[in-house]
């Protein structure tokens, strides 16, 4: 079991929530500081963050399992480290340990760069999909901007994430390492990208995929008070959505994309 999860952490927890609802997402856990949104495929939590900190508006990479010891040993037997001690070596890494909100399974790529696999809720029917009128048209996308991103590529591939054909490849073309994103077998896209140039250290990002018409989502969100705006010049659609973290000042508030999925074979 894999799906995506990242965190995101910000001090206007009340305009995301705004935001995803009107994206289509549906809210699951609603905490005084953190709260969780089921998409179609994917889930996004929220943080609390206070104003003006050096967390506010920027995002966690991460993602939820079934069985967190099964995880890593799997992880672990894919990378080649099961044998070394502490699942030590020169590949992907992943331990199981106790973290503030409880146990999880932190996962260590090859340069160093590491996320939390976190474990998942069962849904009240007891499998792993999420909310039933969330849209089903909408994906959460785990960005990790990577200053190798064939080790990333390679991470990802021992997380189990499946990689993603590129639209207009032939059979046989490219490789797991050489993919910029993947899907997670219970929801979600992972996408690798280049890191800042000059820069050695890895970040992560959160954006979003839409197999529907993006111009129907805009008036969508328009209708509900947020602002959006369609780039079709662009190799590939997108819509640009007012990121919340920007009024408020946040240092990290990135730019905000929706691209459109790719269509399926």
């Amino acid at each position: 079991m894999l799906r995506v999860r990242p965190i995101h952490y910000t001090s206007r927890m009340d305009e995301w929530e705004r935001l995803l609802t009107a994206l289509g997402l549906v809210k699951t856990v609603d905490d005084a500081t953190w709260r969780e949104f089921d998409a179609g495929p994917g889930r996004l939590a929220l943080h609390f963050a206070e104003a003006g900190s050096a967390e506010d508006g920027s995002t966690d990479f991460g993602v939820e399992v079934g069985d967190l010891a099964e995880f890593a040993r799997r992880t672990a037997e894919s990378a080649g480290t099961a044998g070394a001690p502490d699942g030590s070596g020169q590949g992907t890494r992943a331990e199981v340990l106790d973290a503030e909100h409880g146990s999880t399974c932190k996962v260590t790529s090859a340069d160093g760069f590491s996320f939390l696999a976190d474990p998942a809720v069962r849904a009240a029917d007891g499998g792993w999909g999420g909310a039933p009128d969330a849209d089903p048209d909408l994906a959460v996308v785990g960005l990790w901007f990577a200053a190798d991103p064939s080790t990333a590529a390679r991470t990802l591939r021992d997380i189990g994430a499946r990689p993603r054909p590129i639209p207009g490849a032939g059979p046989g073309t490219g490789s797991a390492e050489e993919a910029e994103s993947f899907t997670a077998k219970n929801g979600g896209i992972l996408m690798i990208g280049t890191g800042a140039p000059g820069s050695e250290q890895a970040a992560a990002g959160l954006a979003f995929e839409y197999a529907g018409d993006l111009g129907e989502l805009r008036r969508r969100l328009e209708d509900a008070g947020e602002d959006a705006a369609l780039v079709e010049e662009s190799p590939v659609p997108l819509l640009h959505l007012a990121n919340p973290d920007a009024e408020a000042g946040a240092a990290h508030a990135h730019p905000l994309w929706i691209s459109r999925a790719p269509a399926a074979d």
